[in-house]
């Protein structure tokens, strides 16, 4: 598709008007290209990528098209790499991805965001092993890791099992949640086809939770979370079945409903796994990560302190 060869002045009497048409009544092509061109980040106004297609001009802006710009970087389709080197290789990922495919055909898994950042970064991205030492829910951020060789991956697993790894959570729970440790055995049915605590003795695989208080809101608590051991959704059953599950939880909500409790709003499970720790699988170097809540949970707590 031909696209204008030189930039432009946006119009002063243009002020308010869309990017897409602005640029559609320049190029004079149909929005279905203009609309590609834009959010594939081949407009810039005044030097700077914009990619959303209902941008409103001011007047006066600088227009360039350039077919040939590489595609922004999008942090929902790449990982944040915390930590890379030859056997290990550690994650900032983001809610809402896999940690790993569920079945052949689930594309867009923490494994295909790395894959992607390496290959912006000119690496061969399918070169490299990634194997799984541990996951985190799909509705979970935070530090995950792979391992890069099988050495790495048998390291990794046998701190993960004799529970050296430090493996800590922030979370946010509905009401006045004190300071606990809570030890269960876990069961993938406990009767009512969730998972579960078990209901009778010699069912089930250990789990063990400790929950510290960070903050009290109006209605909810935010702690620190740490894992002793790491069965799938721990931390979310724990807190649910001690009538405390977490801030937007769809899953392990059916008692507290039934209680009457009330659940707050949230764009999200406010669930982050925010430090992960544990020595070099190869050289034994103690290594230690930490990563902040992400900006949606962030934003949620300032909304509720005021």
């Amino acid at each position: 598709m031909p696209a204008p060869a030189e930039p432009w002045t946006v119009a002063a009497d243009a002020a308010g008007a869309t990017l897409a048409a602005v640029v559609r009544a320049r190029a004079n092509e149909p929005w279905s290209v203009v609309k590609r061109w834009i959010e594939t980040g081949k407009v810039a106004l005044d030097g700077a990528t914009v990619t959303a297609v209902d941008h409103r001009v001011r007047g006066g802006e600088r227009v360039t098209v350039k077919l040939a710009a590489p595609r922004p970087r999008d942090p929902a389709r790449e990982a944040d790499i915390v930590h890379d080197d030859a056997h290990v290789i550690v994650i900032d990922k983001p809610a809402g991805v896999s940690s790993v495919p569920y079945d052949d055909r689930e594309t867009g898994t923490a494994m295909d965001l790395i894959r992607a950042a390496w290959r912006r970064m000119g690496k061969k991205a399918t070169a490299t092993p990634l194997l799984v030492v541990h996951r985190i829910d799909k509705a979970t951020s935070g530090l995950l890791m792979f391992a890069k060789s099988k050495r790495a991956e048998q390291a990794l697993g046998a701190q993960l099992r004799d529970h050296s790894c430090e493996r800590a959570y922030v979370c946010i729970a509905h009401g006045a949640l004190s300071p606990r440790t809570i030890e269960s055995h876990l069961v993938v049915d406990r009767g009512d086809g969730l998972r579960g605590s078990a209901r009778h003795a010699g069912q089930g695989k250990r789990a063990v939770t400790h929950v510290a208080v960070r903050e009290r809101l109006r209605g909810a608590t935010v702690c620190d979370v740490r894992l002793e051991t790491g069965k799938t959704h721990q931390i979310r059953i724990h807190l649910a079945e001690a009538g405390h599950p977490l801030v937007g939880e769809t899953v392990y909500i059916r008692d507290f409903e039934a209680a009457g409790g009330a659940l707050l709003p949230a764009p999200r499970l406010m669930l982050h796994a925010a430090t992960l720790g544990f020595a070099h699988p190869i050289t034994g170097e103690p290594l230690r990560f930490e990563r902040p809540p992400p900006a949606e949970m962030s934003a949620w707590l300032a909304a509720h302190r005021t």
